[in-house]
Order: C-alpha cells, then sequence, then structure tokens
C-alpha cells in the first residue's frame, strides 16, 4: 500500500507542479531563472554566493542564470554597501513586475481549478495542508 500511495501521490504532486509552472507571464525564462527572481523579489539583493546555496546550485551555474537574467534586463549587480568587493544582485522594476503577474496568473489559475471542486473535495484538501507543509518543509 505504501508504494502505490508514494507513487501515485508523487506523481500527482509533480503534475500539478508542472501545471502551475505552465502558467507564468514569460515562457522564455527557464524555472531557475523564475525561481531566483522570486528569491530576489521576496527577499531583497543578494550576493552570487547566497543565491547558489538558497537553490542549491554551483556558483558557476547561478552566474550562468544571472547573466541571463541581466541580458533580459530583469536583475542588476552594484557593489554592496557593506563590502565593495562584493557583487549585490537585485531585481529590476521589469523583473519585479514579472514576478507579480506570474503570481498573479498563477494565483488565478490555481482558484479556478480549486472551484471546480466540490465541498467534500474542498474540505479534504484542506484538512490536508498541514501535513502537506510538514513534507515540504522536511
Amino acid at each position: 500500500m505504501a508504494d502505490k500511495l508514494d507513487d501515485e501521490f508523487r506523481i500527482a504532486l509533480m503534475r500539478i507542479a508542472r501545471r502551475i509552472r505552465q502558467q507564468r507571464l514569460d515562457d522564455t525564462l527557464s524555472d531557475s531563472q523564475l525561481s531566483v527572481l522570486y528569491v530576489l523579489t521576496h527577499h531583497g539583493g543578494s550576493t552570487l554566493a547566497a543565491l547558489a546555496e538558497h537553490e542549491r546550485v554551483t556558483p558557476p551555474s547561478m552566474n550562468r542564470t544571472v547573466n541571463c537574467l541581466s541580458d533580459d534586463g530583469l536583475i542588476t549587480r552594484s557593489s554592496s554597501p557593506d563590502d565593495g568587493r562584493k557583487v549585490l544582485i537585485e531585481a529590476t522594476d521589469a523583473g519585479t513586475e514579472l514576478v507579480n503577474k506570474t503570481r498573479q496568473r498563477r494565483a488565478e489559475w490555481f482558484a479556478a481549478e480549486l472551484a471546480t471542486l466540490n465541498a467534500s473535495e474542498q474540505d479534504a484538501l484542506q484538512a490536508a495542508i498541514p501535513v502537506l507543509m510538514k513534507l515540504a518543509n522536511s
């Protein structure tokens, strides 16, 4: 039973995550690029090393991601006010707008999908939230 639960649940979560990721404003950005923009708009400016650690990638990989975002005008680089040797990476207004519109689009899509569920299905999802959060934060 556990194997079936594992397979079915994992597959369902992956499909939901894929559907959510598809609801983006700009489909030319990779998931990694969009994730970095989300981090910068949510947590503020960051260094390349901190972004790489947060995203669990190597600094050279993060550098490529940041270069693409910079080329698209979605982030800026500047000297850190605390240490001029460090480079601070921040989202531009265009990057912030892209994140906000993508969030809105995803929220609207998800709300529309949830609205198709009957009351007992919605209650079941509500009851599952603590368990899902425990898994997500493990």
